[in-house]
């Protein structure tokens, strides 16, 4: 058992099994989310104590294999996991702080055919504590603070939900990493029956939509969940989610050329997303090994933006980083596993 994969009312427990004293659970909890890599380093805890911990849980699940640094001082990491298997996770440094991008999943299930993830195949879903490790290892690295959390690397996070949602309260407790809600965003395809069961989280996060088109034989094409989930049914979940928490979505939109990015396009996003209480981060997509979208010119993502915003629609360009390193999420497992 991973004791990073447990709140601490559960270590409580698990000590308390032991025969051990449940205060000593507090101890361990915060020795947890300081990066410790071995129990001997919980210096407050007896020797015998230590000795059980060793016997009956894990403390380490991930370690850097691989990482790459870009000029503009991102940095990619291959995070290999006690099976064998690889993630990854990037550090991207703004003005406000450092943004952790976190994989929740070995491989992806939902096949959008402009993301290196597709073509890795999924494995299994990540623990929590194999999530949270990213961020440590991440800090352990860089030798950064890390203030924002984005579940944007692989996988889809609302298709490992339990963990992903375990892993948000732990990231967010007082006594764990204390990074706050609304400095965490979870960006899905669209998985409503999840959005619905996260609108009653109450947990204060941002939830991103992959949006990519407003038409469904366009995202269809692009995204194969559509089909399940076409977009007037997702557009009625994301209202009722606005309506129920009262938090803004972004929606994203990966601009492709001549796919998605016509003012015509443009027009038609305005109109399906109008009177929502709403922000669209437009995303000059990144190529890929074998991809078949190229991106659009500078020229068409500019005007696309412009003209969501003179309709009244929130849209911004989000900030290429890593572009000199395997930026598209999933191609440094690709091209290493």
């Amino acid at each position: 058992m991973n004791l990073r994969d447990l709140y601490l009312s559960e270590i409580e427990d698990e000590l308390l099994k032991m025969g051990e004293k449940k205060y000593r659970a507090k101890q361990i909890f915060a020795w947890l989310y300081r990066g410790v890599t071995s129990f001997e380093e919980m210096t407050d805890l007896p020797k015998d104590l230590i000795e059980k911990l060793k016997a009956n849980y894990e403390l380490n699940c991930t370690k850097i294999a691989k990482f790459q640094k870009s000029k503009d001082g991102t940095i990619k990491y291959l995070i290999e996991l006690n099976d064998g298997n690889a993630i990854e996770s990037v550090l991207m440094k703004y003005k406000y702080g450092n943004t952790a991008c976190l994989s929740n999943q070995i491989g992806c299930k939902m096949g959008c055919n402009f993301c290196a993830s597709a073509g890795i195949g999924f494995v299994r879903n990540l623990t929590p504590g194999e999530i949270i490790s990213q961020i440590l290892e991440i800090e352990r690295h860089s030798g950064e603070r890390i203030s924002n959390i984005v579940f944007m690397g692989i996988g889809e996070p609302l298709d490992n939900y339990d963990n992903v949602i375990k892993a948000i309260r732990l990231i967010n407790d007082p006594k764990g990493l204390n990074i706050g809600a609304r400095h965490i965003s979870i960006s899905t395809c669209g998985l409503i029956p999840n959005i619905k069961r996260l609108a009653e989280e109450n947990i204060q996060c941002n939830l991103c939509i992959s949006l990519h088109s407003s038409r469904d034989d366009v995202r269809t094409s692009m995204m194969p969940v559509n089909k399940k989930y076409p977009i007037s049914e997702l557009i009625v979940a994301c209202k009722e989610y606005i309506e129920k928490t009262n938090r803004r979505i972004t929606f994203e939109y990966a601009l492709v050329d001549g796919v998605n990015d016509s003012l015509d396009d443009a027009n038609h996003l305005a109109k399906l997303l109008r009177g929502m209480l709403c922000h669209v981060n437009l995303i000059p997509v990144n190529k890929i090994k074998d991809g078949i979208y190229e991106k659009s010119s500078t020229e068409k993502i500019l005007a696309f933006r412009d003209f969501l915003n003179d309709k009244g629609i929130v849209a911004t360009v989000r900030r290429e980083l890593g572009s000199d390193i395997d930026a598209a999420c999933g191609q440094l497992v690709r091209n290493n596993y």
